[in-house]
């Protein structure tokens, strides 16, 4: 199983290593940011499982990092790193959007099962599929093959691939354009006007044998994203 990424966003250096050297002894991979901007800039141009996030910081303080990832990547893990008695820090962050918070100086222990306690509940580490059975069709995610019943099986492209691999990962959860775009194809979607997504999806129903005037396998839920299901159910639309 791939090691889950966090991102640490904190301006002391200290606390940045010491949290770093903790999540590697623990199994975790990490990337750092020294200030807001910087750190919210990485939050929404790579992948990461969990961000860790300090409120005091320059250039952007926690809360305005927390308003953006909410706007972009509602399903990203946060966790607040907090000051001992900042108590209307906490109250704020997790009215804000924040999974948990961790009261510095906080130990590693503490720190790790609060991780794990976060992953656990997250929409946003979904369990890896590697085979997807809809109506009639065999998705190998892995060989990016379509089998259809009777018929000789065809090729999907990798990003097709990747693209209903995360689908299938959140059964039941429509997924918004913008966590497709960062969490697909790792772009930053702050500000960007594309369709990249929709045009992605139109030709993985194609592909699927799904009826665009009436999807039944990818189907849309209006306002919210995109979501695979078996049948469309009351709310979903199509393009």
């Amino acid at each position: 199983m791939a090691r889950a990424r966090v991102l640490i966003v904190e301006d002391d250096a200290g606390v940045r290593t010491a949290v770093a050297e903790a999540l590697d002894a623990f199994g975790y991979d990490s990337a750092d940011a020294q200030d807001g901007r910087a750190g919210l800039e990485r939050a929404l141009g790579e992948a990461f499982d969990l961000v860790l996030l300090d409120v005091r910081m320059p250039h952007m303080d926690g809360h305005e990092v927390m308003a953006e990832l909410r706007r972009a990547r509602p399903g990203l893990p946060v966790i607040f790193l907090t000051a001992r008695g900042e108590s209307e820090e906490r109250v704020r962050g997790l009215r804000g959007g924040a999974d948990d918070y961790v009261v510095k100086p906080f130990g590693a222990d503490e720190l790790i099962a609060r991780i794990e306690a976060v992953l656990r509940r997250s929409p946003e580490r979904p369990a890896a599929v590697k085979e997807v059975r809809l109506d009639g069709l065999v998705i190998n995610l892995a060989r990016r093959e379509v089998q259809r019943d009777g018929q000789a099986p065809h090729q999907i492209t990798e990003k097709e691939a990747a693209l209903l691999g995360y689908l299938a990962a959140s059964p039941g959860r429509a997924i918004s354009r913008d966590e497709l775009l960062s969490r697909v194809w790792g772009l930053d979607p702050r500000g960007v006007r594309t369709r990249t997504v929709d045009m992605a999806v139109a030709r993985l129903r194609e592909q699927l044998g799904d009826d665009p005037a009436d999807p039944r396998v990818i189907v849309t839920v209006r306002g919210k994203g995109y979501m695979l299901s078996g049948l469309a159910a009351p709310g979903e639309v199509p393009l």
